[in-house]
C-alpha cells in the first residue's frame, strides 16, 4: 500500500462532470487537530483500499455549527448550517460518511429542517457495509487476542442507537472485547459533549473523563477504542491522568483496522 493518499474534492469530481458514491465529511477535529488527523488518515486509507469513490468538500467545508447550538448561540448555529447546506446542495450531495459522531448528529438530525436532507453515516456504519459487501477485509493481525473495551460516544449510540457496528468491526480484529460497566444504553459521557470540549469543567469532586477512564483502565483492557476525536481526546487526557500511557493506548476503530492489516 503507497503512502500516497488520493483525496479529490467535489470541484475535482465536478469537473470531470461525475459524482463520487460518498462524500467525506472531515469536520473541525479531522481536519485541524493533530490526534484527529491520524484518524482522518487512517479512514482515507481504508477507503482507498476498498476502491471507495469518495470526495471531499476541502476548504468548501466549514464547522456544522454543533459547538455553537450545544453551547446555546442558536444564531451562528443556522448561519453555519445553511452555509454548509447551500455548498452541499449545489453539488447535489447524497450521501455522506463522517468520522465525528457530533458532525454526524448535526447533519442527520438537525440539517434537515434548514433543508439539507442527505443519506448520513458514521465512518463505522460505513466500514461495516464495505465489510459487508467484500470490498474491505478486516482480521486480527496484531490486535489479535487483545484486551479492548469500547467507549460508546453519546452522539452514536444514545442519541441515535448505534452501538453494534463499531462492536462488529472490533470482534472480526479477533479482540477480547470486554464492556466497561456503563455501556451501550446506560454508557457515560467522556466529559467533551456539549461544548464542553472547549473549556474547563465546573469545580467539582472530579472530571468526568478521568471518571470515565478509570472505569475503562478497570476492565484490565490494554487499548482503549473510540469512534469520536473529542472522545479520544478526553480519553487520552485521562488515561495520562492516571499515568497508565505506558500500558493503555486510547485508538479509533478505523486505526485499529488500518493497524492490524498494516495499511
Amino acid at each position: 500500500m503507497s503512502d500516497l493518499l488520493k483525496v479529490p474534492t467535489m470541484a475535482d469530481f465536478m469537473a470531470q462532470g461525475k459524482q463520487p458514491e460518498v462524500l467525506f465529511w472531515v469536520g473541525c477535529a479531522g481536519s485541524f487537530d493533530d490526534r484527529a488527523k491520524k484518524i482522518t488518515k487512517a479512514f482515507v486509507k481504508l477507503l482507498n483500499n476498498a476502491g471507495v469513490a469518495f470526495a471531499v468538500l476541502g476548504t468548501e467545508e466549514s464547522c456544522t455549527g454543533d459547538p455553537a447550538k450545544r453551547a446555546g448561540n442558536e444564531f451562528l448555529f443556522q448561519m453555519q448550517a445553511a452555509t454548509n447546506i447551500e455548498v452541499l446542495n449545489a453539488y447535489e450531495v447524497q450521501k455522506i460518511v463522517t468520522a465525528c459522531p457530533h458532525c454526524f448528529n448535526t447533519i442527520n438530525n438537525e440539517y434537515p429542517q434548514l433543508g439539507g436532507n442527505y443519506e448520513v453515516m458514521h465512518h463505522t456504519q460505513f466500514l461495516k457495509t464495505l465489510l459487508n459487501d467484500g470490498r474491505l477485509k478486516v482480521e486480527g493481525g496484531k490486535f489479535k487476542g487483545k484486551k479492548i473495551t469500547f467507549h460508546d460516544p453519546c452522539y452514536l449510540g444514545r442519541a441515535n442507537g448505534e452501538y453494534e457496528a463499531p462492536r462488529d468491526l472490533l470482534r472480526k480484529l479477533e479482540v477480547e472485547l470486554v464492556e466497561m460497566k456503563r455501556c451501550k444504553t446506560n454508557g457515560l459521557c467522556c466529559g467533551a459533549g456539549g461544548a464542553q470540549m472547549f473549556k474547563e469543567p465546573e469545580p467539582g469532586s472530579k472530571d468526568i473523563n478521568v471518571e470515565r477512564t478509570q472505569e475503562a483502565v478497570g476492565t484490565g483492557a490494554s487499548i482503549v477504542a473510540t469512534g469520536c476525536p473529542f472522545c479520544n481526546t478526553m480519553m487520552t487526557d485521562g488515561v495520562k491522568h492516571e499515568e497508565k500511557e505506558e500500558n493503555v493506548q486510547v485508538m479509533d476503530v478505523a486505526e485499529m483496522i488500518a493497524k492490524a492489516s498494516e495499511l
